[in-house]
């Protein structure tokens, strides 16, 4: 499976075990440089999904009127 049909939490597993046989310290040099480009992968794959959520994501607001309304949601690095 690749990467990009991959669930976001199936990616987040696979990092994990990436991380815990790397850091096992019992990976050969080319594993490890495999493990790590695949990890390279899997965390940009993670990010556009975020980036992809973060986007559909709307808050509810209360104007000082007292209705209710919807408005982009804005990350605090948009701010």
């Amino acid at each position: 499976m690749s990467e990009e049909k991959k669930s976001f939490e199936d990616s987040l597993k696979r990092l994990d075990k990436i991380v815990q046989d790397m850091e096992s310290g019992e990976m050969e040099l080319d594993a490890m440089i495999s493990a790590f480009e695949e990890g390279q992968r899997l965390v940009k794959s993670c990010s556009e999904k975020l980036n992809e959520v973060e986007k559909k994501i709307e808050k509810v607001v209360k104007g000082a009127d007292g209705q209710i309304a919807t408005e982009p949601f804005e990350s605090e690095s948009d701010a």
